[in-house]
């Protein structure tokens, strides 16, 4: 039987695309739906959930508050759960999915955040091999909240971008004396 995963999209530089006549990269359609089409996906079926497309940059606490719950509700009908978004608010995301399913109602699935630092459409992205990523883990892992990216699958919470690598990172909390 097929594992069930859910795909939630919420834009993010992953699903970009480039505006000929203006110059510059919107979130205006999805490309998820053309990079999944290049790929082998034995033994998981795919249900997409088009959220919302945005840069990260402009999301609300609103729209963290509807990923977590949205992540929530796709959490008790299937086996695990991919979130496609933007790398720059992405651990606050993360994070927020923590927080909203603390203890008793803790994950009963992998929930894996993936996005990517360049577009889809460029030559040099990284999109693709990090959704590739994304769909494996969420297929292995215990329960719980990550981030996968970049060869590398980080739990929350303790996520963050570091900006200067250009990816995620597992921070150290600060020792008390």
């Amino acid at each position: 039987m097929p594992k069930r995963i859910s795909l939630i999209s919420t834009g993010g530089t992953i699903e970009k695309t480039y505006d000929e006549l203006s110059g510059v990269l919107h979130n205006q359609v999805s490309v998820l739906d053309v990079m999944l089409a290049t790929l082998q996906l034995r033994g998981i079926q795919i249900e997409r959930v088009p959220l919302m497309n945005k840069d990260s940059l402009h999301m609300t606490e609103a729209d963290h508050n509807l990923i977590a719950d949205t992540a929530a509700k796709y959490s008790r009908s299937h086996d695990g759960i991919v979130i496609v978004h933007g790398t720059d608010r992405l651990a606050k995301t993360g994070h927020r999915i923590v927080e909203r399913l603390h203890p008793p109602e803790r994950p009963r699935v992998p929930i894996v955040l993936t996005g990517a630092i360049r577009p889809w459409e460029m030559r040099s992205t990284d999109a693709l091999q990090n959704l590739t990523e994304a769909l494996l883990a969420v297929q292995i892992l215990a329960p719980g909240v990550y981030v996968a990216m970049h060869s590398q699958v980080l739990q929350f919470p303790g996520v963050e971008k570091d900006p200067v690598l250009g990816t995620f990172v597992k921070t150290v909390p600060a020792r008390t004396a």
